[in-house]
């Protein structure tokens, strides 16, 4: 225990690390700090009982997703939804769109420029949810002067409020520790742990909740980290041979090495993806349903832990893991600068062979993955509807939550062993489950 306090202590002594860390807590605080603050004309009376009301369901999902700004009306309340749905359509229309492809293969500047058009794309969602959410608020009777007025001052806050977000997580991307969205995500979603244990425990206290029950759903959370550790650890290892060369006097190559496919190497954006696209269907289909009573079953089995709802995000998370390897992981670029290298994977020719191989494994390691993943989504899902769990203990917050801190705290311990300092783990260096 000491040891590990220890080694804890280390990343405070590196300067550049310590200064990344401050700055995403720093951006944090502000995060959080937007998420209280209202929109104006909002009743503040009719908001509290708004708020136990909307504790699940649909709107106790995107709550989640949005630290609980959702239901508070506040500035920040569209959180960063926008520029997620904005990142999902400029990828899938980078691989479709020629011009974008070209664009994407030209290096930094096309990057910037992909960028740029995903925050002008941000915006106009931004817009659009801002409406539906000023809309929402006259339906609830929220709205202390409903009409175009409230209306028109909500859409400028809120997407405001969006792009501020949004740029929160640029900062964090670029100045400070992990993948700025994921950890605006992750920042809200820990921010409401403590008020969700403290309510189950009162429960308990109070005979509201069964003991047995809150011990299940303890061993439940404990047993959805462990897998998804066990499944982020879990790799192929593509064995690579280097041919020897002679450069005057010296003999460079003949060495052996591997290549680690991960079984996840989406890590947890597929789950992050997949809930921001199944996001606007759901409130599309709760407003319909309260003006036509007619769709209120369509509505109950499109909300979290419906039939509808668990099918759509267990095919969701497929389709992104493969699409998100896809983008990050290119076999026939990988197969050319391995065969430009002098490297070569025993049995098998060098270049088109070696990107068909490296094709063929990425699918059968990443399915297996995927379905794991998907299971670990929805399988919470459907035992909070057998014992009535509360939202904030979702299968979807869950492994966002334990994703994130993964692939953080593997970015500090590879930053603290570069400057040969111990890692969080008395061994060094996370190990890899081959």
């Amino acid at each position: 225990m000491i040891v590990q306090l220890r080694n804890f202590k280390n990343i405070f002594l590196v300067p550049s690390l310590r200064k990344k860390i401050c700055i995403s807590l720093g951006i944090f605080t502000v995060f959080r700090f937007g998420s209280h603050i209202p929109v104006p004309g909002i009743d503040q009376i009719k908001l509290v009982q708004f708020i136990n009301q909307a504790a699940s369901g649909i709107m106790g999902y995107l709550n989640l997703i949005s630290g609980g700004a959702l239901t508070r009306f506040s500035i920040f309340a569209l959180g960063i939804g926008p520029y997620i749905s904005a990142s999902i359509m400029m990828q899938i229309l980078t691989v479709v769109l020629p011009v974008l492809e070209q664009l994407q293969k030209e290096g930094e500047y096309g990057r910037k420029i992909i960028n740029q058009y995903t925050r002008y794309l941000t915006l106009i969602l931004s817009v659009i949810q801002g409406l539906g959410l000023a809309i929402l608020a006259e339906s609830q009777g929220l709205a202390l002067n409903p009409g175009w007025g409230f209306r028109l001052t909500s859409i400028l806050i809120f997407s405001t409020g969006s792009l501020f977000v949004m740029w929160l997580g640029e900062q964090i991307s670029a100045y400070g520790i992990g993948n700025g969205s994921s950890m605006i995500i992750f920042c809200g979603i820990v921010a409401a742990l403590p008020g969700g244990v403290a309510k189950v425990v009162n429960d308990i206290r109070l005979g509201q909740f069964d003991p047995i029950l809150g011990l299940l759903l303890l061993v439940i959370s404990v047993a959805i980290v462990a897998c998804v550790i066990f499944l982020e650890k879990g790799e192929r290892k593509i064995p690579v041979q280097y041919a020897k060369r002679v450069v005057g006097n010296k003999i460079y190559g003949g060495q052996s090495s591997y290549i680690p496919f991960k079984i996840n190497s989406a890590n947890v954006i597929p789950v992050i993806f997949a809930g921001s696209t199944i996001a606007m269907p759901m409130m599309l289909v709760k407003y319909l349903s309260a003006k036509f009573p007619v769709l209120a079953p369509l509505a109950e089995r499109f909300a979290p832990g419906g039939l509808i709802y668990m099918v759509l995000m267990a095919g969701l998370i497929v389709f992104f893991v493969f699409f998100y390897t896809a983008i990050i992981i290119n076999p026939e670029e990988l197969a050319e600068n391995m065969r430009k290298s002098g490297g070569f994977i025993p049995g098998i020719r060098p270049g088109r062979r070696t990107a068909d191989f490296f094709n063929y494994v990425l699918t059968r390691v990443s399915f297996p993955g995927a379905l794991y993943l998907a299971a670990l989504a929805i399988l919470p899902d459907i035992l909070s509807n057998i014992f009535h769990f509360p939202a904030i203990f979702s299968g979807t917050g869950l492994l966002i939550v334990v994703g994130v801190a993964l692939d953080t705290s593997a970015q500090i311990e590879s930053q603290l062993i570069e400057r040969r300092y111990e890692g969080f783990l008395t061994t060094g260096r996370l190990k890899s489950r081959g």
